[in-house]
Formats: C-alpha cells, sequence, structure tokens
C-alpha cells in the first residue's frame, strides 16, 4: 500500500484526495521508485481540470526524484539504490510511484532530491526552449513572460547565460527583484505598464528576436507585436488560459513571424535526445550557471492548497511537495 493524491472527478483543488491504495509491481520497461521529491507544475492544474483529458481516476504528477527500490521485466541501466528523477507519465504525487525507464535521469549526488524534482519538467523545458526550439545567440533580444515563475527563474540565468539580453514580464514588484536577480536585464509590471510599449522603449524600435510565452490568453496577441520582422512566437503554456483566438494571418501583418507550440513529451520520446537535454541541464547547474529555486516545500498532503497558490499565481520559482 501507498499513500498518495488521487482524482476521481476533474476540477478545483477540492478534488485532490489524499488515500490510501494498493500500486502492483513495476510492468515492464518500467521501475519502482520511492519518492523522496515531487514537482509541481502547471500541467497537474490542466489535467485535474481536464483541460488535458486523463481517464478517471488517476494520481497527478509527472515530476519526481527518488530512490528505485524495484525493476521490471526488460529494464536495463537501472538498479536498486539508483538516484532518479524524470518528468514524464502520471503518479508522481505518491509516495511511491512504477515509472518508465525510457525517461528516468540519473541524478548525481551533489544535486538533492528536492533541486532534481524542481528542476526536471521546468528545468528541460528550459532547455528545449533555448536551445532546440531557438538557440539563442549572445546578443538575441528575449522577451520572456511570467519571468519569477517556475520556468522563468530558470530562463531567465540560461538566457543571460548564452548572452541574451532579457527582457521580463512580472505581476509585481517583489517579482521584478527576483526576476532581475535571476538573468533579467528589464522587467515590465504588466498590471500597471503597456508590454509593447515597453519593448519597444527598452530596444529603440527594434523589438525581440523571440518571446517565450508560458502565461498565453492575457498575453497574446500582444507577445505578436513585440516581435521584430520574422521573430519566433513560443507559446509553451496556458497558465492565464488556453489562447483561443489564434489568426494564422496576424504573422503576415505583424512581420512574417514564425509561431510554435512545442510540447516537452515530444523532444524527449527520443531516449538519444533525452539524454542530451539532461546532460546539458545537469551541466549548467552543477556549474552553478543556472542555480535552481526552490521556493517552497509543501506537504503532499497538502496539495490543494498548493494547487491554489500556483493558480492565483502566488508563486516564485519552484514548489515542491514532500510526501
Amino acid at each position: 500500500m501507498v499513500e498518495g493524491i488521487r482524482i476521481h472527478r476533474t476540477g478545483g483543488p477540492e478534488v485532490l484526495s489524499y488515500e490510501t491504495f494498493d500500486l502492483p509491481p513495476p510492468g515492464p520497461g518500467e521501475v519502482r521508485m520511492r519518492n523522496r521529491a515531487i514537482g509541481l507544475n502547471f500541467i497537474d492544474v490542466y489535467h485535474r481540470t481536464g483541460l488535458y483529458p486523463v481517464p478517471l481516476p488517476f494520481v497527478p504528477g509527472g515530476e519526481s526524484a527518488g530512490d528505485v527500490i524495484a525493476v521490471g521485466p526488460g529494464v536495463t541501466g537501472f538498479r536498486k539504490g539508483d538516484r532518479v528523477a524524470l518528468a514524464a507519465g502520471m503518479g508522481a504525487y505518491a509516495t511511491e510511484r512504477n515509472a518508465p525507464a525510457s525517461q528516468l535521469v540519473k541524478i548525481p549526488a551533489a544535486i538533492s532530491y528536492e533541486t532534481a524534482a524542481a528542476m526536471m519538467l521546468k528545468g528541460l523545458t528550459t532547455q528545449y526552449l533555448v536551445r532546440r526550439t531557438y538557440k539563442v545567440k549572445p546578443g538575441d533580444v528575449v522577451l520572456l513572460h511570467a519571468a519569477a515563475g517556475g520556468v522563468g527563474l530558470i530562463a531567465g540565468q540560461w538566457l543571460k547565460h548564452l548572452g541574451a539580453t532579457v527582457i521580463g514580464t512580472v505581476g509585481d514588484k517583489d517579482k521584478a527583484k527576483l526576476a532581475r536577480k535571476h538573468g533579467c536585464d528589464h522587467v515590465i509590471l504588466y498590471r500597471e505598464e503597456d508590454c509593447v510599449k515597453c519593448v519597444a522603449e527598452i530596444t529603440k524600435g527594434a523589438k525581440c528576436h523571440v518571446v517565450y510565452d508560458g502565461v498565453g490568453k492575457a498575453t497574446y496577441p500582444g507577445s505578436l507585436d513585440c516581435l521584430r520582422p520574422f521573430g519566433l512566437f513560443v507559446s509553451f503554456g496556458n497558465a492565464s488560459g488556453a489562447i483561443d483566438n489564434f489568426n494564422i494571418l496576424h504573422l503576415s501583418q505583424k512581420g512574417s513571424l514564425f509561431a510554435t507550440r512545442p510540447t516537452l513529451f515530444t523532444h524527449t520520446q527520443d531516449r538519444k535526445v533525452l539524454n542530451a537535454m539532461a546532460k546539458d541541464l545537469i551541466g549548467v547547474v552543477s556549474s552553478g550557471a543556472v542555480k535552481i529555486p526552490v521556493r517552497s516545500k509543501v506537504k503532499l498532503k497538502d496539495a490543494a492548497e498548493a494547487h491554489r497558490q500556483l493558480e492565483a499565481r502566488a508563486t516564485t520559482g519552484a514548489t515542491v511537495l514532500i510526501p
């Protein structure tokens, strides 16, 4: 028997039910891991609300770090006692889970479980954004929405490390200070300032090479107006709601722009790609170029309150759940 969160119906944070339940032995290609820390992410909210449908009932969460305690049939490369982490599948909101070995990454002893749980989804997301979706170069001008959020604090540091000029948007002055400490050269208070006007002023009319937008409905189509001709709009999240009025003609009207809506899981389906991405992430974290800000630790049984804080955009950096 294991303990954890189960969802029997979609809805608000109140549908997160802390229960005791059976967990079968790991199947072919799976390992059983004891979770030491669990990542909290907006995709967990999307699953809980039904925006991204999942068969009911289910144990939410894809991101966790812990120790291998059993290995299923056909698994090679992992053994009992390995320190591992992943951001894939379901079942993370529990004391133990069965996880796909194809998505596991070994974590060096120098990286804590809490850091590993906070960096897999958000760190790998940042990696594919800045190294694969648009390969950021020294001198590039980048607009980063939600610069004080979980991805934002990692991305700001990584973008600065790559030599970009980073313009971040945040909701208040405290978040602005945090964003500046984590790589942002300029910060826009989106509740008080006109983002498009500010970007034009900061760049002297040149605008940005790329916009990374994990906010969605509230920032579109303004994000397009922050791009220079042939710039790239990268939509990778829906923190304010999904974009429901995308008009492809806007791309031509606003300067022959490019737009993409990538997902982490498309990149990591290829094991060689996952290995390369994880190596890159672990490298920048181990070197100190990118620090993973674990801003809050919450008991797993209090996951509902953590979801409320996340949805209210009251969090900064990463929150991890502790079993």
